[in-house]
């Protein structure tokens, strides 16, 4: 298996762990806001930082940084995307609104592209 595909599917990964992780502590466990966004975001960017530098025996290279960084928020991105459509379609969210969701989305890409850093890789 080629290193790009690799990395498609710990996006893909990623990503599904997001959608399973918010709908448990949100639904079931009641947790909600921000900090149960930076958890949930850390958790997932850790395991996917350790589960790549376990398999491959080593810290990303600046290219696949950047690659595993975009698919993962570009998968997220569009599932946000699709939140913030049923969102107008029910009301149009004010600008806070909009900010905290910005903040909400951008906490999972933030997090994953400092969990793949070269200096927490070694």
């Amino acid at each position: 298996m080629t290193p790009t595909e690799q990395l498609r599917y710990y996006a893909l990964g990623g990503v599904i762990a997001a959608v399973l992780l918010n709908l448990l502590l949100r639904t079931f466990v009641r947790l909600g806001g921000v900090f149960t966004t930076l958890l949930i975001a850390a958790a997932i960017a850790g395991a996917l930082a350790l589960l790549f530098h376990w398999r491959a025996g080593r810290a990303p290279s600046n290219a696949e940084r950047w690659r595993l960084t975009a698919l993962y928020g570009g998968l997220l991105g569009l599932l946000y995307l699709g939140l913030l459509g049923m969102m107008y379609l029910r009301d149009t969210p004010s600008p806070m609104g909009l900010f905290l969701f910005s903040l909400h989305y951008l906490c999972y890409p933030v997090l994953a592209w400092l969990a793949f850093s070269p200096r927490y890789g070694r």
